[in-house]
């Protein structure tokens, strides 16, 4: 059987998760972001036990359909963004396509419908996040922060990264260091 969780995005998301299954003694298999798979059917009791352990985590069990296909789209691309050692060369819409196994059209309409943004801004807005974490760790300069998030050029990433943030990667390295020392300094 098979659980989908909102909200469920990253490691920590997932050891309250499997704390939480294995306070209320359900037995899985996976555990993944966004998706756990039990070994056997969940009661309707426990299920509702486990609903309400992790509303208080901020985590949400999900029983419609269309919440389910949103969480599943949202979970691929946060494990492309985030945790994978490099983005996918072609499309994300075919990769997207390709992991859900479904029509890229039928998902990108659903998803717009439901989160009042498109995937393709959800993608950028992950992908400037990773950018903003890349940039913060100072062990890639901006080309190779570019190369590994797949932008064609350093001008395209920037101008991404002005667009969404509001700065210039190159600022807001200068003012998260100069935040950081300010806390140093204290």
């Amino acid at each position: 059987m098979k659980l989908y969780i909102k909200y469920m995005v990253s490691l920590r998301c997932k050891m309250v998760v499997r704390d939480a299954l294995e306070m209320l003694s359900i037995p899985y298999f996976s555990l993944e972001l966004g998706l756990v798979e039990a070994c056997e059917q969940t009661s309707v009791e426990k299920r509702a036990q486990l609903a309400k352990i992790l509303i208080k985590y901020g985590l949400y069990l999900l029983d419609d359909k269309k919440s389910i296909l949103i969480e599943k789209i949202k979970s691929v691309i946060i494990e492309m963004v985030h945790y994978s050692e490099e983005l996918p060369k072609h499309n994300f819409s075919d990769y997207i396509s390709e992991k859900l196994g479904y029509d890229y059209t039928y998902l990108a309409n659903t998803f717009s419908e439901v989160k009042g943004i498109t995937i393709q801004h959800f993608i950028i807005n992950h992908k400037i996040e990773k950018a903003k974490e890349l940039l913060l760790y100072d062990e890639l300069n901006l080309t190779e922060i570019a190369y590994k998030l797949n932008y064609s050029s350093v001008a395209h990433l920037s101008n991404q990264f002005k667009k969404v943030t509001g700065l210039s990667p190159s600022f807001y390295k200068k003012l998260r260091q100069k935040r950081k020392q300010n806390l140093e300094d204290v």
